[in-house]
């Protein structure tokens, strides 16, 4: 499975594993549908951060949480 192409599909997968490492308690927030397409660079990009990082500290996560929110869709 690659994840270098920006579909809906590869976006659900990316989304559940961000929210799986920074701990999201409310899924709700984490809906592909909310986020765009074109934004799926910076997504990948925070993706490839977290599975790299692994164990995110409490700065980090809330860091990445903020993030989250700049690319939501407005």
């Amino acid at each position: 499975m690659t994840l270098e192409n920006p579909t809906q599909e590869n976006l659900k997968i990316l989304l559940d594993e961000i929210a799986d490492q920074v701990g999201v308690a409310n899924r709700a927030l984490m809906d592909p549908e909310d986020y765009d397409l074109d934004k799926y660079d910076e997504l990948k990009l925070m993706y490839d951060m977290i599975m790299q990082k692994g164990q995110l500290s409490a700065a980090e996560t809330q860091a990445f949480i903020e993030e989250l929110r700049s690319v939501r869709k407005e």
